[in-house]
């Protein structure tokens, strides 16, 4: 999946994750799509609570050395107060750092404090399950068009996760 963005020469990746009791990582920024997969292939998951807000207000902190087009975050749970989550969700629209939350699952706390924290950041929210890697794929490459060229980019090249992408973004990137 993380080869979605292969298509889109001039994008760097950073991968972020969290696991188990407190640990939170960040990778360097990437810009090929065979080292973040072999990255992302060497993550091995721990059992603890989320820290999507620990996670959010990293980025935040980070994003005046290296500024990010968007910020891409898939999981399945919410273990946070979701009205803390929704301000960071509301900072990160102040530094332009749109959030793309996609939902494993069909938990609907999940997926309303999800779309909450998509619509305030100027993001969009998707839902899959394991079954559709394909799916996840196509937003994933919509998401990589949209950061390297807004939403003319999606426009440009149509398909099924650019127009959801597309009928969730404002109209204008603001």
């Amino acid at each position: 999946m993380f080869r979605a963005s292969a298509d889109v020469a001039s994008l760097s990746i950073q991968l972020a994750f969290y696991r188990g009791m407190g640990e939170v990582t960040f990778t360097g920024w990437q810009n090929d799509p065979e080292n973040l997969a072999q990255t992302m292939s060497r993550v091995a998951c721990h059992a603890g609570r989320t820290q999507i807000g620990r996670l959010l207000s990293r980025a935040i902190s980070a994003q005046a050395r290296h500024e990010a087009r968007a910020l891409v975050f898939i999981g399945d749970a919410v273990e946070e107060s979701e009205a803390h989550l929704t301000e960071l969700a509301g900072r990160c629209r102040l530094l332009k750092m749109p959030l793309f939350l996609f939902q494993e699952g069909r938990d609907p706390q999940v997926q309303d404090c999800f779309q909450a924290m998509a619509r305030i950041s100027g993001g969009a929210y998707a839902h899959f399950d394991m079954n559709s890697a394909e799916r996840l794929r196509e937003l994933l490459g919509a998401v990589a068009r949209y950061a390297a060229g807004g939403r003319a980019a999606l426009e440009n090249k149509r398909s099924p996760g650019s127009d959801l992408l597309l009928s969730q973004l404002p109209q204008a990137r603001d």
